[in-house]
């Protein structure tokens, strides 16, 4: 799995940049997913194409958009952008707006940059951390901010996603494999293990957000061997809905599923433990 710094090039950080509105915010990323050699300009156009059609919904916590589409000709590898902008625009997010800080992915499928987005996901959900992002004067003190002390943080977090991961995979072997059986030849049902999906337009951007951050509430609770999160999108998740016990998910997102047989429950900060441990509290009554 890549890695944050593997992503996101010297290249293709600009701070303080001014902007008229969303569309030039967007447009700024997606200029420098094009110069570093990720996508082709076509791509800029279906970010924000993305936004016409479902809404803020990227915009995922207070003053932070992630702005991306789905997996395409136009991607023509994995990579991140980031523009920090000098004055805030509004996205018509209900909640998260204004918003200064616009990253932009270009994803090539869903799955390689999951390490990326866990690492990225923990990075902003400590104050201190989102501080000196904000704080930073380069592009290199930037970049040095994500990597931590001597690059060891990235390193750290993608070990982490990856043993967590391990985890993971195990609980569902566990409850796909055969009926093992008891001394008296009687089957006994294998861990129950239940599905949490999150879902976005596409289901490799901010998905991938809520979904760590769920996992580590998960990872707290000591439920990670019994409940698995999947990251997908609106339409595979009206087919997937009925394998779930609940969809977490944008205001935006949770509108255009309706209703789906399964609770729907909206999230307002993605990267937010808090308000997720909330969420997963209501959800089975503890």
């Amino acid at each position: 799995m890549a890695a944050l710094n593997d992503l996101l090039p010297k290249a293709a950080v600009r701070l303080d940049v001014r902007v008229a509105d969303w569309q030039e915010a967007i447009r700024a990323a997606g200029g420098l997913l094009v110069e570093t050699g990720a996508t082709t300009d076509g791509y800029t156009a279906e970010m924000i194409r993305n936004v016409e059609e479902n809404g803020p919904y990227l915009v995922i916590a207070p003053g932070f958009a992630f702005a991306h589409a789905r997996p395409s000709p136009a991607v023509l590898r994995t990579g991140m952008s980031w523009v920090r902008l000098e004055q805030p625009v509004e996205f018509g997010h209900e909640s998260n707006d204004p918003v200064h800080l616009v990253v932009g992915l270009a994803a090539e499928d869903s799955g390689a940059h999951t390490a990326a987005m866990a690492a990225l996901a923990q990075l902003l959900a400590d104050p201190a951390t989102g501080q000196a992002l904000q704080d930073a004067t380069d592009a290199e003190a930037l970049l040095a901010v994500l990597a931590g002390p001597d690059g060891e943080r990235d390193d750290r977090v993608q070990e982490e996603a990856v043993r967590e991961e391990a985890v993971r995979e195990q609980a569902v072997h566990e409850q796909a494999g055969d009926e093992r059986r008891a001394g008296n030849g009687q089957p006994v049902p294998a861990k129950a293990v239940h599905k949490i999906l999150t879902v976005c337009g596409n289901g490799v951007g901010t998905s991938l957000f809520l979904k760590n951050t769920l996992e580590q509430v998960l990872d707290r609770w000591g439920w990670s061997r019994h409940v698995t999160v999947e990251a997908t999108d609106t339409i595979s998740a009206k087919g997937k809905a009925s394998e779930a016990v609940a969809i977490l998910t944008s205001r935006e997102i949770a509108r255009t599923l309706g209703e789906i047989g399964v609770p729907v429950k909206v999230v307002e900060d993605f990267t937010s433990g808090p308000e997720v441990d909330r969420i997963l509290r209501d959800t089975y009554d503890v």
